[in-house]
């Protein structure tokens, strides 16, 4: 096998325009690690976040870009059993996969779903992990605690993160409200399964909220818009509410709020980011994902829209794209 790759280097970080092909060594897989042939990869906002220097890998993660991609195992560390040479996997990873090859923890790799491909693959990992640990939670993390039945509003519908939340937030029963930002998107989200869409800028989202349930609210909140949200976000919450935060699109300071809601009304405020957890918290999501996602993939009932895909050469096309907020649903990388 080559001892060379070609990867994408982001430099010393900037613009979307910093993104350029480099030549560098082939990583190696650790005992609990396989290594990958990239054939594609997920793009997603904490990739442009690092490459704008906001973000910066964590202690031991991998330099280049991408926390999530699809391919084909090349080597296996001395310490894995669950997968060989040769298997189509796609994996959680800790930084590396704007690259053609990517190494990863067996722990953090899942097999492509019956009926997938490379490029249906690669939109998973990152989305899916996040919206699992923060939509539903895990035994050891906070999150939503979603349960069937009960309604949820979920911010950011059109994107990757919000497709996902919403196919699996109705696949377990529940009523789904969501925001977005133009009427093409209102239409979008309903087609994935919103029972409501919102456009936040024609509407105030929290009167809409009261409206639509007839002031019975929300029982959760997925949020990935921050400070601007936080005051109607509380307005939203019904007795017991609970609001898990995943990003600060809209930025992390909360003008003056008042927090007497929360006391009030017994609200559950958390929050969380995917790459600073552990092997072993990862391990418990993705052991989830596997017994009680990717069965509804396998059957059609959830799976990732793909907006578009670029060749691993035009990086820079896939993060403008983002940065625009223009897209419905994944961008992909192709890789060779």
């Amino acid at each position: 096998m080559t001892q060379t790759m070609t990867f994408i280097d982001h430099g010393k970080g900037g613009g979307a325009d910093v993104l350029v092909m480099a030549q560098g060594p082939v990583p190696q897989p650790a005992a609990d690690e396989v290594l990958i042939r990239v054939q594609a990869v997920g793009v997603n906002r904490p990739d442009v976040a690092q490459r704008s220097g906001s973000y910066p890998p964590p202690p031991g993660a991998s330099p280049i870009l991408g926390l999530e991609c699809a391919g084909e195992v090349v080597s296996a560390g001395a310490g894995v059993t669950r997968f060989k040479v040769g298997d189509k996997v796609c994996a959680l990873t800790n930084g590396g996969a704007y690259a053609e090859y990517c190494v990863a923890p067996e722990t953090q790799t899942l097999p492509w779903p019956k009926g997938y491909d490379a490029i249906k693959a690669s939109a998973l990992p990152e989305t899916y992990f996040t919206v699992w640990a923060n939509l539903f939670g895990t035994p050891h993390a906070a999150g939503g605690k979603l349960a069937p039945g009960e309604t949820v509003l979920i911010h950011g519908g059109s994107s990757g993160i919000g497709v996902t939340a919403i196919q699996l937030a109705k696949a377990i029963g529940c009523t789904v409200l969501t925001t977005v930002g133009s009427e093409e998107k209102c239409k979008a989200v309903l087609e994935f399964g919103a029972d409501h869409a919102i456009n936040y800028r024609t509407h105030d989202f929290a009167e809409e909220v009261k409206r639509l349930t007839d002031g019975k609210l929300v029982d959760v909140i997925l949020d990935m818009v921050g400070g601007k949200y936080f005051a109607q976000n509380l307005r939203c919450l019904r007795l017991d509410g609970r609001l898990s935060i995943i990003a600060f699109l809209g930025g992390h300071i909360a003008p003056e709020v008042d927090l007497r809601p929360i006391m009030v009304k017994r609200l559950i405020v958390t929050g969380s980011t995917m790459r600073p957890r552990t092997t072993a918290q990862k391990a418990e999501i993705a052991d989830a994902l596997r017994e009680k996602v990717w069965p509804l993939l396998e059957q059609g009932k959830a799976g990732p829209h793909i907006h578009e895909v670029f060749p691993l050469g035009e990086a820079a096309k896939a993060h403008a794209l983002m940065e625009s907020s223009q897209h419905i649903g994944k961008i992909v990388l192709a890789v060779g």
